[in-house]
């Protein structure tokens, strides 16, 4: 597990999502938005496979129409357990 902390921008953006491109290595398994502008995300990362994943946050600006655009990218490196034997 995986836990990541965003603080508040100091643009007018705002944090918005979490996205992963491999959900089979880190997969974002909670968002959470504090009043404050402070996103929490929490990834859960294989064990039995190894694989690489890019996780990214978006943002956006409340007031603008459009689509959030990716703010924030974390890549995660996922190495499986050891086996015995």
């Amino acid at each position: 597990m995986v836990s990541l902390v965003l603080e508040p921008r100091v643009d007018d953006r705002r944090w918005t999502g979490v996205r992963s491109s491999a959900p089979v290595f880190a997969v974002p398994s909670g968002w959470r938005l504090d009043a404050d502008g402070t996103a929490r995300a929490s990834l859960r990362c294989a064990g039995t496979r190894g694989g690489t994943a890019v996780v990214s946050v978006t943002a956006k600006a409340p007031d603008v129409a459009g689509a959030a655009r990716v703010a924030f990218i974390l890549s995660v490196s996922v190495v499986p357990y050891p086996t015995p034997g």
